[in-house]
């Protein structure tokens, strides 16, 4: 099930791009309707694996989690980059999604929450010429 159109869901792909431009980090997005496990968090984690997120060289893979009928959401990083952001980064990162999804405004908040990894990862895993975009841009939905 596919909560976005054809235009928003093109908007977070775009966004997913433009922040991986800069970057060796890897960006993805999962939603679902409804979350397998109480904890989003941990489903996340699940999710994580199953997408094979923890495979990027670098450790630097980035999870959106969203379950829109549950109205629950995590955003998870890899070993990697959580080492190297502020303390508050994920938390900051969650009340800015937060503050989007509380209208209905999902596309816009992962649109904006994308960004804003997509800087840190910029700033901590810049791009390198021979960098290989690792991990599928799109959206995969349950």
């Amino acid at each position: 099930m596919n909560p976005f159109t054809p235009d928003e869901q093109q908007r977070i792909i775009e966004a997913i791009r433009q922040a991986e431009k800069a970057t060796s980090g890897e960006i993805r997005v999962h939603v679902e309707a409804h979350c397998a496990n109480p904890d989003p968090v941990q489903r996340a984690i699940e999710v994580f694996a199953q997408l094979g997120m923890h495979q990027t060289k670098d450790q630097n893979g980035v999870l959106f989690y969203l379950a829109y009928t549950d109205r629950k959401f995590a955003v998870l990083g890899d070993t990697g980059i959580d080492a190297k952001v502020p303390a508050d980064f994920w938390e900051s990162t969650k009340d800015l999604l937060r503050s989007y999804f509380a209208n209905g405004a999902y596309a816009e908040g992962l649109s904006r929450g994308i960004e804003r990894a997509g800087q840190q990862l910029k700033q901590y895993f810049p791009y390198a010429s021979d960098d290989t975009n690792e991990l599928a841009d799109d959206i995969s939905f349950d």
